[in-house]
């Protein structure tokens, strides 16, 4: 098990490594930054300013450098937008975006889980036909105009839900049923598939003849296995969640680091693009791994690979 945590935690700091090369080059690869943070009508000694202030005037490697160990200490610059750190905008902002990435994850899994089981259960049924027509649909449909749809009805007309803000805890329902939308479709499709795999085993069919009931065979037995490409792919999509959110929060005005990140870039803030590219990514990688420990968890055969 140990050498197996270590090979992944080696894999996850080469992963690491990457993606903070490839946060600092793409804010260098969009031009001067120095021009773009001085605006149109700056002039030359505002640019050689901002430059100088920035360290732009530095060379590449050294830039990397500087930035590469002041974010390992957790000091991620300062935002010229704001005029303050840049982790503190982040540590201010990641509260809303994690609890609405943690809510569509949890209703996709209460929601996809249940249908995946019944789904395999009834396999070539009208009601599994039904059931991959809503995963179809929920694949096709765009999040914006869902969220738009949601603030209409559930906001405008029928009054349910509050339409933007997260000052009481029913803000997150809606964007989390946005972001539920695009993770539903494929942990459903990973859940019957699996389950039905595991219900035509060897094993399902001994304890059937043992006389188990159906719920113990169907959530004990068969969907112990069946749950180990769900939690990958739950993880996946949670960090798909945290870096798309810039939209949903754009949508009902709620200011977490995806919000954060749409304004940095509109205003080319880009010590804070390069920290929130950075942050997501690091969860993501996080996620990755903590999958990988589930997954050791579940399939004891993972540990000995």
């Amino acid at each position: 098990m140990l050498r197996f945590l270590f090979r992944r935690a080696i894999l996850a700091a080469l992963v690491c490594l990457t993606v903070l090369v490839v946060a600092f080059a793409l804010t260098r690869l969009s031009g001067d930054l120095a021009v773009s943070m001085a605006g149109p009508n700056a002039t030359s000694e505002d640019v050689a300013t901002i430059r100088k202030n920035y360290g732009l005037d530095r060379p590449l490697p050294v830039q990397f450098l500087d930035w590469a160990t002041n974010a390992a200490s957790g000091n991620l610059g300062r935002s010229y937008l704001y005029r303050a750190p840049v982790s503190g905008l982040i540590r201010e902002r990641l509260p809303i975006t994690l609890t609405l990435g943690l809510s569509g994850l949890t209703i996709a899994l209460l929601t996809a889980i249940p249908l995946g089981i019944v789904s395999a259960m009834r396999e070539g049924t009208l009601l599994d036909r039904a059931i991959g027509l809503v995963a179809l649909i929920g694949q096709a449909m765009p999040s914006f105009w869902l969220g738009l749809v949601l603030v209409i009805w559930l906001g405008l007309k029928l009054q349910w839900l509050p339409i933007s803000g997260v000052d009481t805890w029913d803000g997150y329902i809606m964007p989390g049923i946005v972001l539920a939308f695009s993770a539903i479709p494929a942990l459903l499709r990973l859940t019957r598939a699996g389950m039905i795999e595991a219900l035509s085993s060897d094993y399902i069919r001994t304890a059937r003849a043992k006389g188990l009931s159906t719920a113990s065979i169907v959530l004990k037995h068969a969907l112990r296995n069946a749950a180990m490409p769900v939690v990958s792919v739950a993880a996946v999509q949670l960090g798909f969640m945290l870096g798309g959110s810039i939209v949903i929060e754009t949508v009902f005005a709620l200011h977490g680091v995806g919000y954060l990140a749409w304004e940095s870039i509109s205003k080319n803030d880009f010590p804070v693009v390069q920290a929130v590219v950075l942050l997501l990514a690091m969860i993501y990688i996080g996620l990755t791994l903590l999958a990988d420990m589930m997954n050791a968890v579940l399939d004891p055969r993972l540990r000995a690979g």
